[in-house]
């Protein structure tokens, strides 16, 4: 059974960091697209970033930013968020499919129909 555990969100400042962190279980990172989703109150969820062993994305609004890694030995992945602005408070979710791609030439497959499989989330709040 597939199982993803979200951790790391919190409370901080603009401008401040945070890292959170996606356990996954019940399959192997080498055969999967993860992607971290966020939801915003009021607000659809929207993907933020992606990886996979041949690939990754990042939306426009979290590009140099946001950081997000993998260790397949772990079985974790990671989401660095420097330079957090009010705008990020949302709710973030880890997903996983069975793909070995993010994007392909035909565009990128990171919104929430693309990713069957889902964590419960982590609150991240910025304050102003």
């Amino acid at each position: 059974e597939v199982q993803l555990v979200e951790s790391g969100g919190g409370l901080v400042q603009a401008g401040g960091s945070l890292r959170l962190s996606c356990a996954a279980s019940g399959f192997t990172l080498d055969n999967y697209a993860i992607a971290w989703f966020r939801q915003a109150p009021g607000k659809e969820r929207v993907g933020v970033s992606c990886i996979s062993s041949r690939d990754v994305n990042y939306q426009d609004f979290v590009k140099g930013r946001f950081t997000i890694s993998s260790d397949t030995a772990k079985n974790m992945v990671w989401l660095q968020m420097n330079n957090l602005k009010p705008e990020d408070t949302a709710v973030y979710y880890c997903a996983a499919e069975p793909r070995n791609f993010c994007c392909t030439s035909a565009g990128c497959y990171v919104s929430e129909p693309y990713f069957r499989s889902w964590g419960h989330g982590t609150q991240v709040t910025v304050n102003s």
